[in-house]
């Protein structure tokens, strides 16, 4: 089956590049993104394409090449899944955060709907597409719906993982590592594998696109999230007992990733991961396994979190301990909101946790992050509900600069390692400071010997 129209449900992170890129490397299909939040869809529509809600580096030229010509925001859901021949699915699978699994378990909720949607509109047969990261064996919920509420359409469901890393996530998109499709091994199953197959195929080389049953699929999203975040979990413990022993935790680093069996990637010790992934698939991997009764299983990949945790409560009682154990009332410059590079998202950032580490320590906060608003770091420690939103207000501000925001600090905390912090003027940031002038560098960017010659007191990760 040849595809001529593709609608894709979720304009978020996955939606709105994976079919900016689908569009502009397949012009002959026309591809509709539809999201119920209107005031996302209208931003999507922006005239100035600077203004998408998605910041990715090379993403706003693609989608003003294809918008309008065959690339199309819309928020009528219904139009767009009865025309369509290809529907993804890319809504938000949060962890619950009620009933059975709280706290673990993937939320389905969106997903659901999604699906009764779908069966109530269909009209003709549909292939349906799993874009969201979702547990083991969803499909099978999704064709139990889908078959039982459903106007006596065909529906064939299909499991295309993305592996998308924020900050990077277009050229992940034009030159993947590899596509993933999952999908039933009967004679209809694998011509829908075959049709999606095709579309990707406009622009990735065959030997990169892998077909699989469709819970290997499924499981292979989360295992490989599980994969990275271990490697991050693993050095981030031996950056702990580096700093006991003397040893360097980039040298270390160093050492290991030039063995080729292990490689050099995902082995920077940091403030902790972040990201919308890592944690909410880690948790729903050991839902998973604990809900088959793999308790060791279940325990070796929890372990992964606790390290994640633990080093970000580490970084903010090091600069209590560090400025003589009280940072009341004092002022402190966090250096990025963001949980990486080159991307807006803040979800589970390492910044949220260490900056509700020093409120509660009663620290005056003062944040700059070239793509984050004020408005969205107060959302963040609002949402911790850890104080009330008034008391967030009282101790954190945003300069437009990173030279306001070190303006008279007592301590610099680096969380993001954004490209212009390594380029900026530190002596001048250091003759504006209280003094001694502190700087922990949670994402070890710094040059170590600059820093100290200049003055600062420095302290970075696993050194």
């Amino acid at each position: 089956m040849s595809i001529t129209k593709i609608c894709c449900i979720g304009a978020g992170y996955v939606g709105g590049p994976t079919m900016a890129v689908i569009a502009q490397k397949c012009p002959q299909i026309q591809v509709t993104v539809v999201d119920l939040n209107q005031e996302r869809i209208a931003a999507w529509n922006n005239e100035d394409v600077t203004t998408i809600p998605i910041y990715e580096p090379g993403l706003a030229e693609i989608v003003a090449e294809a918008r309008g010509r065959n690339l199309f925001f819309s928020t009528d859901v219904e139009k767009a899944i009865d025309e369509a021949e290809m529907i993804f699915i890319s809504v938000n699978t949060p962890t619950k955060t009620y009933g059975k699994g709280k706290g673990m378990a993937a939320d389905l909720k969106f997903i659901e709907l999604c699906a009764r949607q779908i069966a109530k509109v269909a009209k003709d047969n549909k292939i349906v597409v799993e874009k969201s990261t979702l547990p083991v064996r969803t499909a099978e919920a999704l064709k139990s719906i889908l078959d039982h509420t459903g106007n006596g359409v065909q529906f064939q469901i299909l499991s295309n993982p993305e592996f998308l890393a924020e900050g990077t996530a277009v050229s992940d998109l034009l030159a993947p590592d590899r596509i993933l499709i999952g999908g039933d091994t009967t004679p209809e199953g694998e011509q829908a594998i075959q049709s999606l197959v095709a579309v990707y195929a406009n622009w990735v080389a065959p030997e990169k696109i892998l077909t699989t049953n469709v819970w290997s699929s499924e499981l292979s999203k989360l295992t490989a999230n599980a994969f990275l975040a271990q490697r991050i979990s693993s050095i981030n413990a031996m950056s702990e007992l580096c700093e006991q022993t003397g040893a360097d935790v980039n040298e270390v680093a160093r050492a290991i990733g030039m063995d080729s069996r292990i490689g050099p990637k995902f082995l920077k010790a940091s403030v902790g991961f972040g990201g919308s992934c890592f944690q909410k698939d880690i948790l729903n991997l050991v839902y998973i396994a604990k809900s088959y009764g793999l308790h060791e299983v279940a325990d070796y990949w929890e372990q992964v979190i606790i390290m994640n945790d633990h080093q970000k409560r580490r970084f903010s009682n090091k600069i209590v301990q560090t400025l003589y154990n009280t940072v009341a009332d004092k002022k402190i410059a966090l250096l990025g909101w963001a949980f990486k590079k080159d991307t807006n998202d803040t979800r589970e950032s390492a910044a949220i946790y260490v900056a509700d580490d020093l409120i509660n320590e009663e620290a005056r906060l003062t944040v700059y992050d070239p793509k984050v608003s004020f408005s969205k770091i107060l959302s963040d420690l609002d949402y911790l509900e850890s104080r009330t939103p008034g008391k967030n207000k009282e101790h954190i501000a945003a300069a437009a600069t990173a030279y306001e925001a070190c303006q008279n600090a007592h301590a610099i905390a680096i969380l993001t390692e954004w490209d212009e912090f390594r380029s900026y003027d530190w002596q001048k940031i250091y003759d504006s400071m209280q003094k001694p002038a502190f700087v922990f560098d949670g994402r070890n960017i710094l040059d170590v010997d600059q820093m100290k010659a200049i003055g600062f007191v420095y302290l970075g990760i696993g050194a």
